[in-house]
């Protein structure tokens, strides 16, 4: 079997833990905005403004998009005009602080001097938002909720970070998902225009996955089973026989995820991973989430065939005749048809990361991008 097939096999086994859980999940209580006072300013929510007329201050607020879904890996500046002094009575050079906004929207500027100050988000695919306003001492500001317009024209707008640096800060993000606290959802992005990987952070996700703990307790119990099962008996018993069985398990999901997931997008420059959608109708929702078993995104942004997928499927199908038993060996009519099995247990993956998964992952808010 291929590592797409096992894919699934996991995936499905988490079905009756999902739906569990969701039945039972409760939609959270949307944050109340912070109330303006007099003057157009919002109301602190922590503690009122220090007497320490030079006692820091902090800024933090939440990105949205129009309809209200949080944007994450915004990227956020704050820039402070520094006080008049007796030796600079224009005040000192202007102060940035750069941020990204977290899965949930987020941003937060601690520990930032009383002043006048100008806040710029941007974020690709939406028109800059820039608001100002004065941190008093020791003042917690909580301002509402930033909502970003989509832009009219695509033009990248860069910021100060790179197209690299901002990848790798929504690769860490990604790092952290994990269903049921437990299981890693690595190759899912809850960013709809997150920035491409290049090909140093391919390997390195996949890599990342082959070490985690639960890929190995998988594969060891999957050795366990067919163990026990008597599969592929040519491999014997005892702890020989069940080293055999986990090094062939193990070279499955390594074959297929190192091809699949990074040699061939990095020299075929697809994104391997699979782009929550979260918004629309069910029908467009479950028609997008199967379409993705045959298409990706390229690292341009652009939507094409998904030849990554397909043709890792084949080579990591051909790969596994070469340590696997005789009479398991399959030709070449069976690896193209595993391979079709793979393409149907990705379109299985996808209905689950669009329609359940996400409800599962607490690393992640549940008023995140778009809908349920």
């Amino acid at each position: 079997m291929t590592f797409r097939v096992k894919q699934v096999l996991v995936t499905l086994a988490l079905a009756g833990l999902a739906s569990t859980a969701a039945a039972q999940s409760a939609p959270p209580t949307p944050p109340e905005s912070p109330r303006a006072v007099p003057g157009g300013q919002p109301a602190s929510a922590a503690q009122p403004p220090s007497s320490d007329p030079q006692s820091p201050g902090t800024i933090s607020g939440i990105v949205v998009d129009q309809s209200g879904a949080v944007v994450s890996g915004a990227h956020v500046k704050v820039t402070q005009q520094g006080q008049p002094q007796n030796d600079h009575p224009q005040g000192d050079p202007p102060q940035n602080r750069e941020a990204l906004s977290g899965t949930d929207g987020q941003f937060f500027f601690p520990s930032l001097p009383p002043g006048t100050y100008s806040l710029t988000v941007t974020s690709n695919g939406f028109a800059p938002k820039t608001l100002s306003g004065t941190l008093h001492a020791g003042q917690t500001e909580n301002l509402p909720l930033i909502a970003l317009n989509v832009a009219d024209s695509l033009t990248e707008v860069q910021v100060g970070l790179s197209q690299v640096e901002v990848a790798q800060e929504q690769m860490r993000i990604e790092e952290k998902q994990r269903v049921l606290g437990v299981i890693p959802n690595f190759y899912v992005s809850y960013i709809p225009n997150a920035a491409p990987l290049n090909a140093a952070q391919k390997f390195h996700l996949a890599l990342r996955t082959l070490v985690d703990p639960f890929t190995i307790v998988i594969v060891g119990g999957t050795a366990g089973i067919q163990q026990a099962q008597g599969h592929f008996w040519e491999y014997g018993q005892g702890a020989a026989g069940y080293g055999k069985r986990f090094g062939a398990d193990y070279a499955d999901i390594a074959s297929g995820t190192l091809i699949g997931a990074a040699l061939l997008p990095a020299i075929l420059h697809q994104d391997p991973r699979y782009f929550y959608k979260g918004t629309g109708s069910k029908a467009s929702r479950f028609g997008y989430a199967v379409a993705n078993s045959v298409i990706c995104k390229g690292d341009n942004g652009r939507w094409q065939p998904n030849y990554s997928n397909v043709l890792g499927s084949i080579a990591a199908g051909g790969i596994s005749n070469l340590y696997y038993p005789d009479q398991d060996k399959g030709d070449a009519a069976l690896t193209f048809e595993n391979a079709g099995v793979g393409i149907a247990s990705t379109a299985v993956a996808n209905l689950f990361q669009e329609f359940i998964i996400r409800h599962l992952t607490p690393k992640l808010n549940n008023r995140g991008v778009g809908g349920n």
